[in-house]
């Protein structure tokens, strides 16, 4: 690594992380406004509060990364062409492809960090985060579903005509077993609940049909402990679970979802997707932002930096509404979540042919 790309390199990274130190900052201080009525209320102390908060901003962090890395890209390289030095490098035969280096090297070591941060770092951090919110922001979560279907092993079903997720109660209980489309066995019962100090389920007035052939044969009972392949917690809050979930935790979440033959597996699949196409987003915005700054305006660089406020704001939205397309399943998951990276591709390509030479 030579001289000028330490130089470059230097810049870059020090302003980006400066640049989300304050941003980051900003967030929670608007964060903790508007949540200090809820820390009262629960009578939360301090420490309480700090613990949230070192838990909360690694996510902001984490969130705002491909558009920092927008705007810092674009602030250092106005700088440089404001100061007449990227003139100066390419005048002397060093070549804008040779400029991008620098660039590039630092878009993947901050690419990096964060697939790794992503995959598994702060999903472990939003487990806390996330359990804070349920339990102090949020309001209490009631589960509300009617005739609850599952599919629980790969000949067994299990349904329930509603389930109480405060007292771990479901009532009006019924597992089936079939195979080759032949009922074997179907146990019913009046009530079903969770027992915590055994961890298995308790089934109230019970009654097993078991089926062979055209034999049936008839048992009954007042309690029966049962071990399911269901647990409380299919049943409480799914508010931010997905943010909860490190990378081999989301597939194994979607596997079992197929399983059961869930309806909600998109959102997980996005979120999977997203993983993995972020770091490349902060690559091709790292570049676009060079291409826009690099040439010397009168006035300074603050319209490169308006005009880069201006383009993040339009990559969230194209993202945003990318992401809502994938989750309720009107596209391919995984070229929802690209199509933004694709898109701003393109952008960066005819952008490129109006860079000074």
């Amino acid at each position: 690594m030579k001289i000028l790309d330490r130089y470059i390199l230097k810049k870059f990274l020090s302003t980006f992380f400066f640049v989300v130190f304050i941003l980051v900052a900003i967030i929670s201080v608007i964060d903790f406004t508007e949540k200090n009525d809820d820390f009262i209320e629960n009578e939360l102390k301090a420490p309480e509060i700090i613990a949230y908060y070192m838990n909360f901003m690694p996510y902001i962090a984490s969130l705002i990364t491909p558009i920092t890395i927008f705007i810092a890209t674009i602030f250092v390289t106005s700088k440089l062409a404001g100061h007449t030095e990227i003139i100066a490098m390419l005048s002397s035969g060093v070549s804008f492809e040779r400029l991008m280096i620098p660039y590039l090297i630092g878009s993947l070591l901050i690419a990096s960090m964060s697939f790794y941060l992503n995959g598994w770092i702060i999903p472990n951090a939003n487990k806390d985060r996330i359990a804070f919110e349920i339990k102090y922001v949020k309001s209490p979560f009631t589960y509300s579903e009617r005739n609850i279907h599952l599919k629980i092993a790969p000949e067994t079903y299990a349904y329930m005509e509603s389930y109480n997720n405060h007292s771990n109660v479901g009532y009006r209980f019924t597992l089936e077993k079939i195979k080759n489309n032949q009922l074997q066995e179907k146990l019913s019962a009046r009530r079903i609940e969770w027992d915590s100090t055994n961890a298995s389920w308790k089934l109230k007035t019970w009654k097993l049909h078991t089926f062979n052939g055209f034999e049936e044969s008839f048992t009954s009972g007042l309690e029966m402990d049962t071990a399911l392949a269901i647990y409380p917690k299919d049943f409480s809050s799914t508010h931010g679970l997905y943010e909860t979930m490190t990378i081999p935790e989301l597939n194994q979440h979607i596997a079992e979802s197929r399983e059961r033959g869930a309806t909600d597996i998109p959102i997980y699949q996005v979120e999977k997707y997203i993983r993995f196409m972020a770091p490349f987003s902060a690559i091709i915005l790292t570049l676009i932002g060079l291409i826009m700054s690099a040439r010397k305006r009168r006035g300074g660089s603050s319209f490169q930096i308006a005009l880069g406020f201006l383009l993040a704001f339009v990559y969230i939205i194209f993202f945003i509404f990318a992401k809502s397309i994938a989750e309720v399943n009107s596209m391919n998951p995984i070229l929802a979540v690209w199509i933004p990276n694709i898109v701003f591709s393109g952008v960066g390509v005819l952008l490129y042919k109006t860079v000074p030479r």
